[in-house]
């Protein structure tokens, strides 16, 4: 594994940008869709721009396209190096703290030999900051975003070995914390390693609550998928346990499981009290109330009315946006897939 050696100083709290809305909005209206936009190939990574637009990332191309109500989508940038292959390519993305100033966009990314993470502007060429996270043709991991300190958090996969989720040598299979230079973060359980927490299969979700709580999506293998309340330094289990049953060896619990059938969750989001889980296999959208870093009863919406859905976002106004996965080689396509559907708030 290889980070950066950028050297500006990781931001202090008061320059931090929150990642969440600025203030409060109603519910999304899980009734009233809104196409933004169709035709788009597998899109992964979805971030927003100031002016309300919106960036969309597609896997298998490796563009980025600059999409929003009323216009054509179009291409804004496209990511050199993708070697897209099974369920890698260009995937997560995320938009600096600092965009307003820097105008720095941060992509996951497969390229020939690995997983990566990098950084750009529109303008000009990506520079890579994190390398070395294994690849394979499943697991890859790639969902990114920066959390409520200003630092970025990346969600691994175990890349088809899974004795790399339990070493804390190897950057798959865990929750990184680096700085926005791609630097292991001052304050990550062991000094000098990117690990945040281990022990997970294939991380594709990620979140933050109002109260700064990180929650993440986890992939089983055969019987259960996952949400977790992601603690720094704790270990998830996988291999020694997928779903419930590991606490009485060291490992957390997590706070909801289903059946692969009906999960397989990638993107999460938080609007309010509520977590939204995509689910790809599941073929439906999952809503978990939230209470003080525990959860309510999960219940299932949208189910097989748009097909695998992928990546779930709150938008700065407080709408819900929501992306389907049909094109990505284990879908079944219909007229005008891939969509990205908007739910505002009310």
């Amino acid at each position: 594994m290889g980070c950066g050696s950028g050297d500006r100083p990781e931001p202090s709290p008061a320059t931090v940008r929150s990642t969440a809305p600025s203030k409060p909005f109603g519910a999304p209206d899980l009734g009233a869709a809104e196409e933004i936009a169709h035709g788009i190939e597998v899109p992964w990574g979805l971030v927003f721009l100031p002016d309300g637009n919106a960036l969309v990332a597609e896997r298998d191309s490796g563009r980025i396209l600059r999409i929003g109500p009323g216009h054509v989508p179009e291409q804004a940038y496209r990511v050199p190096g993708i070697v897209a292959s099974g369920e890698g390519g260009l995937l997560g993305l995320a938009l600096s703290p600092q965009y307003a100033e820097n105008h720095y966009i941060y992509a996951y990314f497969t390229a020939e030999s690995d997983n990566r993470i990098a950084r750009f502007r529109l303008d000009g060429p990506p520079e890579v900051l994190f390398e070395g996270i294994a690849k394979s043709a499943d697991h890859n991991g790639g969902r990114i975003a920066f959390g409520p300190d200003g630092m970025l958090y990346a969600g691994t996969g175990d890349a088809g070995q899974s004795g790399r989720s339990q070493d804390p040598a190897s950057p798959n299979g865990k929750i990184l914390r680096l700085t926005p230079e791609g630097r292991p973060a001052q304050g990550n359980p062991t000094e000098g390693s990117p690990m945040y927490s281990l022990g997970h299969r294939n991380v594709q979700g990620l979140a933050w609550d109002r109260a700064g709580r990180l929650f993440a999506a986890e992939f089983g293998q055969n019987r259960f998928d996952e949400i977790n309340l992601i603690e720094p330094g704790h270990n998830y289990g996988w291999p020694a346990v997928e779903g419930a049953g590991g606490a009485d060896r060291g490992f957390t619990e997590p706070l909801v499981t289903w059946s692969t059938s009906e999960a397989s969750p990638s993107g999460i989001a938080i609007a309010g009290d509520t977590l939204y889980a995509a689910a790809l296999q599941g073929q439906r959208l999952w809503t978990v109330p939230l209470r003080d870093g525990a959860v309510g009863q999960p219940r299932d919406v949208l189910r097989a009315s748009y097909g695998r859905l992928r990546t779930v976002a709150v938008a700065p106004d407080g709408a819900l946006w929501l992306t389907t996965s049909n094109t990505d080689g284990r879908g079944d396509p219909q007229p005008n897939d891939d969509r990205v559907l908007r739910f505002p708030a009310r």
